[in-house]
């Protein structure tokens, strides 16, 4: 069993400490494990939604699982049982297997506090997925908007492919206040989440840009990005349960934030594959109250550029 207060001692890989130096940031640690905390295995065993990623043959792929409160299970300090699989048809169900690598990011909107699992798939059940754990470590709650959910059961809509963003995902994509975006690591996964106001996220043509605000500086997304542009985004409708997945390469703007309040700088999605369930998830939220940091960010359509 690890000590309580055993930490990796260089938890980065090299395009991680490649982000930290550009954006002028030098580390030396951070609160990163091989294990998952007593609180942690507390926290994920209360949720009732788990976005997770896996690698995929065109880039990373992202899902968000569901369940009722305890559909995760933590039966040891580098487990986790999750009694939820992604639809058949959902290409994230073709990259699971044993031995893949897989993130999980637990995420409470109500409570506004988020923990991040990064592993590889021990075993896969009738209905559910173990994941064996190698990276355990807390986020803060900055640019989460708060919300509460309920549950709605009922059958998802067959998997749609998109030739591009038709006018419904466009729409989606200019309302959302929230996202989440898988990338790949060296060695595996991660799939982290971003926040802003409604309209943080510009569309023109196939690209999309999104302001990078300021966060734990440990650059895990830009790092992994920096070594593999590829990336998926997820976007979940609240209202709706609708889940709408892009992936794309990535373009990473250091030096420009076209004058968006609260940007350090930009980074751009060119869109190379769209795909889009409705009802995927069986929950519905409430309309959100922003996070204080949120507060202090802008939005396209009151900026300029």
């Amino acid at each position: 069993m690890p000590a309580p207060d055993t930490l990796l001692a260089d938890p980065f890989h090299p395009g991680e400490h490649a982000a930290q130096r550009r954006a002028g940031v030098q580390r030396h640690g951070a609160a990163i494990r091989r294990y998952m905390p007593a609180q942690h295995r507390q926290f994920f065993a209360g949720l009732s939604y788990l976005p997770a990623a896996v690698p995929g043959g065109h880039g990373p792929l992202a899902t968000l699982l569901a369940g009722p409160p305890g559909f995760i299970a933590s039966p040891d300090e580098t487990t986790l049982a999750i009694t939820a699989r992604p639809a058949a048809d959902d290409p994230f169900t073709a990259a699971l297997h044993p031995g893949t690598a897989m993130a999980v990011l637990g995420i409470d909107f109500a409570t506004r506090r988020r923990n991040r699992a990064n592993g590889q798939v021990a075993s896969l059940t009738a209905g559910g997925i173990v994941l064996r754990v190698a990276e355990s470590f807390g986020n803060c709650p900055q640019y989460i908007q708060q919300r509460t959910s309920e549950p709605r059961p009922g059958p998802s809509g067959p998997l749609e492919p998109l030739d591009g963003l038709d006018t419904a995902a466009q729409a989606q994509i200019a309302a959302a206040d929230t996202f989440f975006v898988a990338s790949a690591a060296p060695a595996g996964v991660d799939i982290s989440h971003r926040g802003g106001r409604p309209g943080f996220v510009r569309l023109r043509g196939d690209r999309l840009t999104i302001p990078d605000f300021a966060g734990n500086r440990y650059y895990n997304t830009l790092g992994n990005l920096l070594l593999d542009p590829r990336a998926a985004l997820l976007f979940p409708d609240f209202a709706s349960g609708d889940l709408l997945h892009v992936s794309g390469r990535v373009e990473i703007d250091w030096d420009r934030t076209d004058g968006f309040q609260g940007a350090e700088r930009l980074w751009h999605v060119d869109i190379t594959r769209v795909w889009r369930r409705r009802s995927a998830v069986p929950r519905r939220w409430s309309a959100a109250s922003p996070a204080p940091t949120t507060l202090g960010t802008g939005s396209w359509t009151t900026q300029p550029g």
